[in-house]
């Protein structure tokens, strides 16, 4: 329910004997809230078989006749208003305990369930769960059969130190629903166990609940989520293939025994049976596309969900998929064009658990990449002022960028300026992002200058130590870049870019090259599949004289990232190999997407070429 109270006159509530609320209850969980659907929609199914001659407003008026049919007739005495009044003012004026034990003490002395409810509701306002858990137990013992009292109970009873009283109420429920609607409602009370304290009287109850229907294909699903969570992976996996069994072509088995399949091949074969048999089983498509995605088989996975979408062409999820994937292959057109999808469907369809803002940051940096600054800032212009903070910030250093890469250093500068973030962290994000701007400018001295007191500010901060070495060597100032990479390797052991940088400074410099093969290998150990790394390996090898090596290495990341700076290096490779037509087809590629490219720049002089 997420509306749960509605907000009625003075005059009709004293009529019934209540008080307006003046905070809204909340519900107690969201599972809770679908426990009392599930019931209210048997419920209204009920009523419609039986009655199907009344229209809507018949029916709704037969409801509330039913409902005020079996609230207490109370007679509203002189001193009852009395009370019920000095209770309201005193609760409006900021008090709530007094009139809170009022609303209680009314409520037992009446049976009225919408003063057990009142009391709840201060108690809310207040803050006190224990007095809240106190009003909706009595609200609920009041008018048991309310599936509005019946859902907050479960949802504060399940989080409470004495989950038994809820063993009833789900016995119950079970025993009364149709046995079309009994499934869906044994994953619902498993779904609200799962959030109990004690997790072992939960799973005991579950397992009384569900054994009088112990041959159904739900109750074998529950009994295998039980036996995952006490650690039990075999008796998982044979209740999944009973389940399977009861119902062969149910995707919530087969994908249940997928997760208690461990062996990747297995589960593929699995997943790839059930769909030559239920091609529609849409859910088990889906998770099909995300093992693969998982195995790296990007060009099935994107096929798989292409597969979806076409089928459910405003499918906010399966555009981000494909979204993701299209960067991963580097089809860069694709990606915009699921990405731009993905973005208007939220536009007309907005969805609380998906934000655009991550997509327009990458459809940000698509348009830069393929040199449309405007249109990159424009995408940047729609990312919503409510995003996450962590997202805003970024749209906002990104921003700077694009305004330096289009000529107005200052202003972006300025942009930067006019953040004052508080957090250390991002200080330091700000720091690195104004160096940027300045390198990209040229700027170099200026640059180096700022990071410099930037390092002595956040002498703890890897990630602006790591950008300060690659400044560092840029101007030539080797042993400070050593000495800095070397800090980050001891602050975050695991940053692989650390050990990448040094091993590939020292083979770009020629010097120490087993040292730099070492620290490369260890890079390439972290991060086997990184291009950047696979090109550095490619490059020592070079140095070191192993050109077939080399090039094998280097065509491998040239495969998964057409990288300028990697043509530029296994040009180079092919070239001394004798390989020079081929050479010079990498050189102009790498030309043709970057002209001022420094590495090509130089190793053409190096060489006394020209293309």
């Amino acid at each position: 329910m997420k509306n749960a109270f509605a907000i009625v006159t003075l005059s009709g509530l004293l009529t019934a004997c209540a008080v307006a609320p003046q905070q809204q209850l909340a519900p107690g969980s969201e599972d809770s809230d679908r426990f009392g659907q599930v019931q209210q929609q048997d419920a209204s199914n009920a009523q419609a078989e039986a009655a199907p001659e009344l229209d809507e407003e018949e029916q709704a008026a037969k409801a509330k006749a039913e409902e005020e049919a079996r609230l207490p007739k109370v007679e509203l005495t002189p001193t009852m208003l009395q009370q019920l009044l000095k209770a309201e003012f005193a609760f409006r004026n900021g008090d709530w305990q007094g009139p809170y034990l009022t609303m209680l003490s009314l409520a037992q002395q009446t049976q009225d369930p919408r003063l057990a409810r009142r009391a709840a509701e201060m108690a809310v306002a207040a803050k006190q769960a224990d007095d809240t858990l106190a009003a909706v137990r009595l609200w609920y013992r009041l008018d048991p059969t309310s599936e509005e009292a019946t859902q907050y109970f479960v949802g504060m009873v399940v989080t409470s130190d004495n989950i038994a009283e809820l063993e009833p109420v789900f016995e119950g429920r079970l025993r009364a629903a149709p046995a079309n609607r009994r499934g869906i409602l044994m994953f619902q009370v498993q779904q609200l166990l799962a959030r109990a304290k004690d997790k072992e009287a939960a799973v005991s109850m579950l397992e009384r609940l569900i054994a009088p229907y112990q041959g159904t294909m739900e109750a074998h699903i529950v009994r295998a989520q039980v036996a995952l969570v006490r650690g039990n992976k075999a008796q998982a996996r044979t209740e999944a293939q009973a389940a399977l069994a009861v119902r062969p072509n149910s995707e919530i088995a087969v994908l249940m025994l997928a997760q208690v399949t461990e062996d990747d091949d297995a589960v593929m074969r699995l997943l790839d049976g059930f769909l030559q048999k239920y091609p529609d089983a849409r859910e088990v498509r889906a998770a099909q596309a995300r093992v693969l995605v998982n195995r790296k088989d990007y060009p099935r996975a994107r096929q798989e969900f292409e597969r979806l979408l076409k089928d459910q062409p405003d499918n906010a999820a399966h555009l981000y998929a494909l979204g993701i994937l299209a960067t991963q292959m580097n089809d860069a057109p694709g990606a915009e064009r699921y990405f731009t999808r993905f973005v208007e469907v939220l536009g007309r369809n907005p969805d609380d658990e998906r934000d655009p803002s991550r997509a327009l940051l990458i459809l940000s940096q698509l348009a830069e990449e393929r040199g449309d600054l405007a249109g990159a800032l424009q995408w940047l212009d729609k990312v919503p002022e409510g995003t996450d903070p962590q997202t805003l910030f970024n749209s906002q250093l990104r921003r700077a960028q694009l305004v330096a890469k289009g000529g107005d250093v200052a202003g972006a500068r300025r942009l930067l300026t006019g953040l004052k973030p508080s957090e250390p962290a991002r200080q330091a994000q700000v720091a690195v992002a104004e160096a940027q701007l300045l390198r990209e400018a040229n700027q170099l001295q200026e640059a180096y200058v700022l990071m410099e007191a930037a390092a002595k500010r956040f002498p703890k901060n890897p990630d602006l130590l790591y950008d300060f070495a690659l400044l560092a060597e840029k101007l030539g100032r080797v042993e400070v870049m050593e000495a800095q990479l070397r800090e980050v390797m001891v602050q975050a052991p695991d940053n692989h870019h650390a050990y990448n940088a040094l091993g590939y400074s020292l083979a770009e410099r020629n010097v120490r090259l087993q040292e730099a093969y070492g620290l490369i290998a260890k890079a390439l150990e972290m991060a086997p599949d990184d291009p950047f790394i696979m090109d550095s390996m490619g490059w020592v090898h070079y140095r070191m004289g192993n050109l077939n090596e080399a090039e094998k290495f280097l065509r491998r990341a040239y495969g998964l990232r057409r990288d300028p700076e990697i043509a530029v290096h296994l040009g180079e490779v092919l070239w001394q190999k004798g390989e020079k037509s081929a050479a010079q087809q990498l050189w102009r590629e790498a030309r043709a997407k970057d002209p001022d490219n420094d590495t090509l720049r130089t190793t053409l002089a190096r060489l006394r070429l020209s293309l």
